[in-house]
């Protein structure tokens, strides 16, 4: 089956353009500038568009409606920068809508870059943000490099390799680059096997999940996605086993949360709460946002050139079967066209709590 293939069961087609406008509309009932409603629905949508569900419109009445109507996302919060260095700063995102708000750094970082070759942008008291990937390749669209990385505050989800106890979240990271023609490279990870989205995702379809996403107190796989949110299963690192190479997610995720926590000043996962297994906050996010223009760095050499040389010799590798060998972000690429033209397959248990929210639609438009 092609890896663009996708399950018609439990998926209902939804107009893009109905879904933005639904979704926008979501945000800004809640407080959230036009602009910034309208930005922060397209993040949303870009789950569902590039086939990561698990953080697309799953996640409205889960996590981002429930979060702005109790407060703990500020529907008008208005970031604050406490150091300007030029090329770098740091900013407290005080509560804002993620969605909206890591884009904008992302773009505060790319003219930064313009101006420098590298702009960074530090965050603390940051909310989840959607996908990395969203955010990273708003430099691709520029002609740069963009690296995105964000921690998940104090909440404690994943253990350390032999460890007893949670200490980290996810800790995702994504790095984008121009590539291939309406093809941007996009790598848009989790440090864990999976995110947690995934799980919450077939828990509420009913559905079981692969052996190797979740295991037990004793390390047995656990395929009963239910038993994570019921405390009675834990995700595993990037690599599996210590024997197969656990160190290298759980190393990463560490990296990540130096990068977005440490260097911020924001929450972070391994902290005294942790040790008694209380389980920690989601609040408090930490980013790290970083844009490096190569045209600013290589003048008067051809790096747009040089990453369509280095694609388009990788995409003509002879593959060992019928499926072509292609690159992070391609894939996701095809999708969000297909689905801009002949509608966006949303889950059916999201689809049923979207039409409780009021959308409405026409059906995919010609």
């Amino acid at each position: 089956m092609s890896v663009l293939a996708r399950s018609a069961v439990r998926r209902v087609p939804v107009d893009h353009q109905d879904l933005l406008d639904f979704t926008t509309s979501l945000f800004a009932h809640r407080g959230v500038p036009a602009q910034r409603a309208e930005l922060a629905a397209h993040a949303v949508l870009h789950g569902d568009l590039c086939g990561y569900e698990s953080h697309g419109t799953f996640n409205l009445p889960r996590l981002y409606l429930p979060q702005l109507d109790n407060g703990r996302i500020d529907a008008t919060a208005e970031p604050r920068t406490l150091i300007d260095l030029g090329a770098c700063a740091v900013v407290d995102h005080q509560r804002a809508l993620g969605l909206w708000a890591a884009a904008e750094a992302m773009d505060s970082a790319a003219d930064r870059a313009a101006a420098h070759g590298i702009g960074m942008v530090s965050v603390r008291g940051g909310t989840h943000f959607g996908c990395a990937g969203f955010h990273a390749a708003r430099a691709a669209e520029r002609g740069m490099i963009g690296v995105v990385a964000a921690n998940c505050g104090q909440q404690s989800i994943a253990r350390p390799p032999l460890g007893a106890l949670s200490m980290l979240g996810t800790n995702p990271i994504s790095v984008a680059a121009p590539a291939l023609p309406g093809h941007p490279f996009v790598l848009d990870m989790s440090t864990t096997v999976v995110p947690t989205g995934k799980v919450r995702l077939a828990a509420a379809e009913g559905e079981p999940i692969p052996p190797g996403w979740l295991v037990d107190d004793d390390g047995e796989p656990v395929t009963d996605p239910a038993e994570f949110d019921l405390g009675r299963a834990h995700l595993r690192w990037l690599g599996g086993d210590p024997e197969t190479g656990a160190h290298k997610g759980f190393g990463l995720g560490l990296v990540v949360e130096l990068l977005s926590a440490a260097l911020s000043g924001a929450g972070v996962g391994p902290n005294p709460a942790a040790l008694s297994g209380e389980g920690g906050s989601s609040d408090d996010i930490g980013f790290f946002v970083l844009a490096i223009a190569p045209e600013v760095l290589r003048p008067h050499e051809d790096f747009p050139g040089d990453a369509r040389g280095l694609f388009t010799t990788l995409v003509e590798c002879p593959p060992l079967g019928d499926e072509p060998v292609r690159y992070p972000g391609w894939y996701e690429a095809e999708r969000a066209r297909q689905r801009r033209l002949a509608g966006v397959p949303v889950p059916q248990v999201a689809h049923r709590e979207l039409v409780e929210l009021g959308l409405t639609t026409r059906g995919v438009r010609p």
